[in-house]
């Protein structure tokens, strides 16, 4: 249904799986089959979690799991009831994003165009690195473009989000020099091979998350920065951070991240704090000196 009806992403579906097998693995200790769960098994589920010490968000995302789970059951009338209902969510305070400083996000770039020197592969990291601060795509957006998303010179990338639904992300010059650079590059990395993706890997497949995420870390340490710091994610969270930062509103940033809900945007709202006191200070009334 998720894939079908909903048109979840891949990793959105592996996600579902992965907790519905984990609490499927806890209530079979218990002789309970999942499907045939009551409320005090669920119960039971959600306070070995706590018990184990995981993060209330994380807890929080178990339980819409099995609600979206028994919700079905019941939709589909393969239960009689919903046992998800009146299930307490844990209280989580929502954690501010991490994000870089634009001075460490200049370093990082500059590391990365100097690593561009190196060859093929310098210039691939160069590129994703541009693109990603260019652009808040997520790592499985990025690593994910097809070859014909870049394959002539253009000011935008349509990018395919979550779920299906494609946006048009707008490209910054040194983000289009960093894209040209690898057009032309990219076929002395496959040799022989040939790839539907802008950034092929192995074997012309398309190169996969935690292959880019170890060169970025490394390329971090030669940058002088924490490799602990700098994660595909934390590029996304200082694109939309630096460009509030800036001034640009709120549903443009919704919209470039490729957000279907303010709400989750709105965590970005941290940043406008200083640049909110500096425009009352500057333009209310009140808060200006008697001459």
């Amino acid at each position: 249904m998720l894939a079908a009806e909903r048109g979840a992403a891949a990793n959105t579906l592996a996600a579902y799986r992965r907790d519905l097998l984990e609490a499927q693995g806890f209530l079979k200790a218990r002789d309970v089959a999942l499907a045939s769960a009551q409320s005090s098994d669920l119960r039971a589920y959600l306070a070995s979690l706590k018990d184990a010490g995981m993060s209330a968000r994380t807890q929080a995302r178990r339980l819409s799991c099995l609600r979206q789970f028994f919700h079905f059951l019941f939709a589909e009338q393969i239960r009689a009831d919903d046992p998800s209902l009146g299930l307490d969510s844990p209280k989580a305070g929502r954690p501010l994003p991490k994000y870089l400083s634009e001075r460490q996000v200049k370093a990082l770039l500059d590391a990365a165009q100097e690593k561009a020197k190196d060859g093929p592969m310098g210039v691939r990291l160069w590129c994703l690195v541009e693109l990603l601060y260019a652009s808040g795509m997520r790592v499985s957006e990025l690593v994910g473009l097809p070859w014909h998303a870049a394959a002539r010179d253009q000011e935008s990338l349509l990018i395919s989000g979550k779920g299906g639904k494609e946006r048009l992300v707008p490209l910054g010059a040194p983000a289009r020099k960093a894209l040209d650079a690898w057009r032309k590059e990219r076929g002395d990395l496959l040799g022989r091979a040939e790839s539907r993706w802008l950034f092929p890997g192995t074997g012309g497949k398309a190169l996969d998350r935690q292959t880019f995420s170890i060169e970025l870390k490394a390329l971090a340490q030669t940058a002088g920065l924490s490799p602990a710091k700098v994660s595909p994610h934390v590029l996304r969270h200082s694109f939309a951070s630096h460009l509030l930062a800036h001034g640009a509103d709120l549903r443009a940033v919704q919209t470039l991240l490729g957000h279907a809900d303010i709400a989750t945007t709105q965590i970005y709202t941290h940043v406008l704090e200083d640049r909110l006191k500096n425009l009352v200070a500057k333009h209310h009334p009140l808060s200006k000196k008697p001459s």
